[in-house]
């Protein structure tokens, strides 16, 4: 089975804040979505993470080692960590932008959400970056497109996901927030 997922943010301490995550310290939230994660998935399983896995974790390999399933990485703003680990020995592939299928859709995985990919009319769009962040001028135009999905734990119950579960995850969520027009204020840019 294929699952999804973008924006864990292991050992980032300041998105508990940053993004109103509900948990009381980085080792509550870290315990918790490994948890989530390895309740939902197999070693055989397949899972696509849209970027952002870590942030200034001084030991990624001691999360990596814990979760199951085969990893696909496509790399995001905050993916530096990945020069200090043999990406091999834990990710079938690490790429910038990855083109597959699940076996029933075509699907376009980039960190950044895109307004236009190559097959727009058959292929999904699959992103994180913008964790729940409704405030930004874009989020009109993502609201818009059908075919725009969201992989982040912030809108995903912190947990990886299926195509379906992440489906009805970004419909239920741009529901809420179809409204929702840019405001000012402080808005995540991913440097805290």
């Amino acid at each position: 089975m294929m699952f999804f997922t973008a924006d864990n943010h292991f050992d980032h301490a300041n998105i508990i804040e940053l993004c109103n995550r509900p948990y009381e310290s980085v080792e509550h939230m870290n315990e918790d979505m490994i948890e989530n994660w390895n309740d939902k998935l197999t070693n055989n399983d397949e899972i696509l993470i849209a970027g952002d896995m870590f942030f200034r974790s001084q030991n990624p390999e001691a999360i990596l080692r814990r979760l199951r399933g085969k990893k696909y990485l496509i790399i995001g703003n905050h993916d530096t960590w990945i020069k200090r680990v043999d990406v091999d020995k834990y990710f079938k592939e690490v790429s910038h932008y990855l083109v597959t299928n699940d076996g029933r859709r075509g699907l376009v995985v980039c960190h950044y959400p895109q307004l236009s990919w190559p097959h727009a009319q058959r292929f999904y769009m699959v992103h994180g970056h913008i964790h729940a962040d409704t405030r930004s001028d874009y989020w009109p135009l993502l609201v818009a497109r059908d075919r725009v999905l969201n992989a982040g734990v912030d809108i995903n119950g912190f947990a990886p996901v299926t195509f379906e579960e992440m489906l009805e995850n970004n419909i239920r969520f741009k529901a809420a927030h179809s409204c929702a027009a840019p405001k000012e204020g402080v808005q995540f840019n991913g440097k805290n």
